[in-house]
């Protein structure tokens, strides 16, 4: 036996492979989507027996969406640079 035969499968074969959930700007997409919707239901067409409800919401959200969407975007960018340290395409 040759040692590539005792060799397991190479480290592209043993990553699962990726889904969208991988994906560092999924929660924000997400995230902004919860944002619009508490706007809509606070100041567009306000449900007046929820309104402090989607009030605070729309800004916990905002909050939320603004931190992942900054997060989200430097690990993508950190992600791109290795991979082109590596000589590597980038996967997505």
């Amino acid at each position: 036996m040759s040692d590539g035969e005792n060799q397991g499968p190479g480290p592209e074969e043993e990553r699962p492979p990726k889904t969208p959930f991988d994906n560092p700007l999924f929660l924000p997409v997400v995230l902004w989507a919860f944002t619009l919707w508490f706007a809509y239901d606070a100041w567009i067409v306000p449900m007046e027996e929820h309104l402090a409800f989607n009030r605070y919401g729309f800004f916990v959200a905002l909050a939320a969406a603004i931190w992942f969407t900054r997060t989200g975007l430097r690990e993508r960018r950190e992600e791109k640079a290795a991979a082109e340290r590596e000589g590597g395409p980038l996967n997505r």
